[in-house]
């Protein structure tokens, strides 16, 4: 009987930073992962355990469900996904923090008795996983929790579309270069948390004339996405409500 291929949704996610972490450390951050994708696939109403998964060491494999919708692997999945992994880093030790690149991609794959999985998009989905691109995007973004990196195909059939809860503003096209692999694909770094606040560590005194009193403090609120606004207030300010 001849192999018939099956259409797949496919997910990969690979851990930043986990060689010289130690035994110890590298189960704790397998444990969050593997926690957080479980919850992420519940909330994104994908079958966790019809998924077919394949272990990286560091990371997991991913192939959807026969028909399941590859939207729902970008989202709420990556939402999802990447909000447990900041909540898990909030009370992680500079050992157990977990940041991720993440690949996306799509196609028809062969699928053996035992459930393996084989074919070429598994080759696409891991040379976007471990591309320059994917580890650049998270060194140059320090407080990011995840990079994503989808494939031109599926950037198509889902990013492109707009459908709710995807902006394609938030991805920029980018060049993948890895071995025998060459091709466009979408980069998105997921929002992150930053301090809403922060002092200066030494406040200037006001000179008299410039808003406030002399020797009156100096505030500065800071409000941190993946730029900064800043609002300066000298002296106090008072806000009120006409009845």
């Amino acid at each position: 009987m001849e192999d018939v291929p099956e259409y797949r949704a496919l997910l990969a996610v690979d851990i930043a930073g986990s060689a010289g972490r130690g035994d110890v450390a590298l189960r704790q951050i397998r444990d969050a992962l593997g926690t957080a994708l479980r919850e992420a696939f519940a909330r994104s109403g994908i079958d966790w355990g019809a998924c077919l998964r394949h272990d990286l060491g560091d990371g997991v494999r991913v192939a959807a469900p026969a028909g399941t919708p590859k939207t729902r692997l970008l989202h709420p999945l990556v939402h999802e996904l990447t909000a447990r992994l900041r909540a898990h880093n909030r009370l992680a030790g500079p050992l157990t923090q977990v940041r991720v690149r993440i690949a996306l991609h799509a196609g028809d794959v062969y699928v053996g008795p035992d459930g393996t999985v084989v074919g070429r998009p598994l080759e696409v989905l891991a040379r976007l996983l471990d591309s320059v691109p994917a580890h650049a995007a998270l060194e140059r973004e320090p407080g990011a929790t995840a990079a994503l990196l989808v494939s031109r195909h599926f950037h198509e059939d889902t990013v492109h579309q707009g459908r709710p809860g995807i902006d394609p503003g938030a991805f920029r096209r980018v060049a993948v270069r890895e071995k025998e692999f060459s091709a466009d694909a979408w980069l998105h770094v997921p929002a992150y948390e930053a301090p809403a606040y922060a002092a200066e560590p030494s406040p200037e005194p006001v000179r008299a004339g410039e808003g406030g009193a002399a020797g009156a403090p100096r505030m500065i609120n800071k409000a941190s996405g993946h730029g900064a606004v800043y609002a300066v207030q000298n002296g106090t300010m008072n806000i009120g409500q006409k009845g």
